[in-house]
């Protein structure tokens, strides 16, 4: 964000496209992002098509779909990781709290402090635990006690009692558990309102996978989380509504990925309103 830009916490009330809306959507919830006909291309190749979504506040938002859909391409729209790939293009607009986040002018670093991410894989840095947390506050410059910011974002990622007495030790030496809750810590610390979480429990065994998702639903008090994944279970148990992403038909021998609806999570694994996403979670096809 520009410098002198204070992005606000609470996002202006603006309405979703009739088709999009969920079937009970909750009466207070308010609008965080708002991609605009969003498209992404790769060397000049579409990747995603004309994707419109609604993101709300404090609540998890599940991407699911066959691999290649598009779902990874798009998630990193939401806090411009894509730039980081120089064959990559977005068009289209994405609305965060009524801005759009690929306005010139918008800087991408503050973006990524508004909109933190954890990966597929946990990826820690190799340094101490208390290093892992304090790195995006210390190159974000922010002010308070580092020790309090280390502190809140381990307790708010429940690693906070499992590693108090070892802060100075190696994150190497963790389980593959803790460390991507780690992740989350340091995500956490540079106080973001949005988590994205791309496949987060895909490396992870079944205990640690279900202390990730209870976490997420903790967060979700704080926080609103998009989450991709494959586990559709994952899914119907941690989302407030879910996006299905599959490929659209081909154009000159090349699929790109398409948003073929959402809707709250229930409904669409009961009751979906378009044939392929019933084949989808039936398990018809991908």
């Amino acid at each position: 964000m520009p410098q002198n830009v204070k992005v606000p916490h609470v996002a202006p009330t603006l309405s979703l496209p009739a088709e999009q809306v969920p079937e009970t959507p909750a009466p207070d919830a308010q609008l965080i992002f708002d991609a605009r006909a969003v498209n992404v291309s790769y060397g000049g190749k579409l990747a995603v098509e004309d994707v419109n979504l609604a993101l709300h506040q404090h609540e998890i938002t599940a991407l699911i779909g066959p691999s290649g859909c598009g779902k990874s391409t798009f998630l990193r729209c939401l806090n411009r990781m894509n730039d980081l790939i120089p064959s990559a293009r977005v068009d289209g607009e994405i609305i965060y709290h009524g801005e759009n986040l690929y306005d010139r002018g918008i800087d991408p670093v503050q973006v990524r402090k508004c909109i933190g991410m954890v990966f597929q894989k946990p990826n820690p840095f190799p340094k101490s635990i208390f290093e892992n947390v304090a790195f995006g506050p210390k190159v974000l410059g922010m002010k308070g006690d580092m020790d309090q910011i280390v502190e809140g974002a381990l307790r708010r990622a429940s690693l906070w009692d499992e590693v108090k007495d070892r802060l100075k030790e190696n994150a190497f030496g963790m389980s593959g558990g803790q460390q991507q809750r780690l992740c989350i810590a340091r995500a956490l610390a540079t106080e973001p309102d949005v988590l994205l979480m791309d496949e987060p429990c895909s490396a992870l065994d079944p205990i640690s996978t279900s202390a990730i998702e209870d976490l997420m639903v903790e967060l979700k008090e704080r926080y609103t989380i998009v989450i991709v994944t494959h586990n559709m279970q994952q899914a119907a148990r941690v989302a407030d509504r879910t996006a299905f992403f599959s490929l659209g038909d081909p154009v000159d021998g090349q699929r790109a990925g398409v948003l073929v609806e959402v809707d709250a999570t229930s409904k669409i694994f009961t009751n979906p309103s378009d044939p392929r996403t019933n084949d989808y979670v039936t398990g018809r096809f991908g």
